[in-house]
């Protein structure tokens, strides 16, 4: 872990690797020197391409990350439009587009009752999936708000994905208090998610940084709609819904915090009731392009450029004509 190397023990790049044997090995950072060396350098989003020239993301990296900035890009992931496909996907039980949304409620109901909650299509369910894990994912700022939120309001809550000990067990303890209204599955799944997905509301997102993220993507295939905080990659495929301009169509906060997570979490249950506004979001987020066809240009642009880049450093170095 480069925070335990010591000022003695830093590693510029420039010095020679060490042997495998040699215990200096472990205090070399090859991500530094990959950077330093490389023709072009490429983060999965292009905000967080931004955040990690900064401190609080940068990990020892930022100054480096700043000075080489003019070969730093961002293209953000994409996701499989074949695999993800609501139209034809058979892990999921009703099959439906964004022009037969009146389907989904289907895959709604047969998503309360796989976790045996209280079957109503109209309780807003508001989904987590992903790693169990509170410095990166937010989990803290969302087990902080549910006892708030199942006081005050008919909500429901699922939880798929494994991790922290600790976090899962917060949440098997949310379950026994409220066990018609939140549902869990702890451990990884990779054939779950996709009913979660058909039959979810919201697909939750608080994270306190996220280089790219895809869960909010895949739900958005779905129609399930993203809360997500304003950061790396969320921040770049998520338009925060704006009812006075008619545009967008999630929910986003932009303070690291319980109750910024919260007032989006209340205005998103608002949006919730407007069936007619509701129908539209579904229909704008099941829009959204987030296949791998506009991606691959974008790389095939930059591969060309760190191509151009090194046959310019070659030559002027004498080792290649142009």
């Amino acid at each position: 872990d480069h925070r335990n190397v010591s000022d003695l023990d830093f590693d510029d790049g420039k010095s020679q690797v060490a042997d495998f044997f040699d215990h200096r090995l472990m205090m070399q950072n090859f991500m530094r020197r990959g950077i330093m060396y490389a023709d072009a350098v490429n983060a999965v989003s292009p905000t967080y391409a931004r955040e990690i020239m900064k401190t609080e993301y940068g990990e020892g990296l930022d100054r480096l990350l700043t000075e080489v900035r003019s070969k730093v890009s961002g293209i953000l992931n994409g996701i499989d439009y074949t695999e993800y496909n609501p139209a034809t996907d058979k892990l999921v039980p009703t099959n439906f587009d964004s022009y037969s949304l009146e389907k989904r409620v289907e895959n709604k109901i047969a998503l309360q009752k796989e976790f045996d909650l209280k079957a109503d299509k109209n309780i807003p369910i508001f989904s987590y999936v992903g790693r169990l894990e509170a410095r990166q994912k937010g989990l803290d700022l969302l087990l902080e708000i549910i006892p708030p939120l199942m006081r005050d309001f008919q909500v429901q809550f699922v939880f798929v994905g494994g991790g922290d000990v600790g976090l899962a067990e917060r949440i098997r303890h949310m379950h026994s208090e409220y066990p018609e209204m939140i549902g869990t599955h702890l451990m990884l799944d990779y054939d779950l998610p996709r009913l979660v997905f058909s039959g979810t509301d919201f697909i939750l997102m608080p994270s306190r940084f996220e280089p790219c993220g895809l869960s909010q993507m895949e739900g958005m295939r779905y129609g399930a709609i993203p809360v997500v905080h304003n950061t790396g990659g969320l921040a770049d495929s998520v338009e925060e819904y704006k009812p006075e301009e008619s545009s967008g169509f999630g929910f986003v906060f932009r303070n690291y915090d319980p109750y910024s997570l919260f007032a989006q979490i209340v205005r998103s249950l608002e949006t919730f009731r407007q069936d007619k506004v509701w129908h539209k979001l579904q229909m704008t987020a099941m829009g959204q392009d987030n296949s791998w066809e506009e991606r691959a240009t974008e790389y095939t642009k930059l591969y060309n450029k760190a191509l151009q880049l090194g046959r310019r450093k070659l030559a002027k170095e004498g080792k290649l004509e142009i």
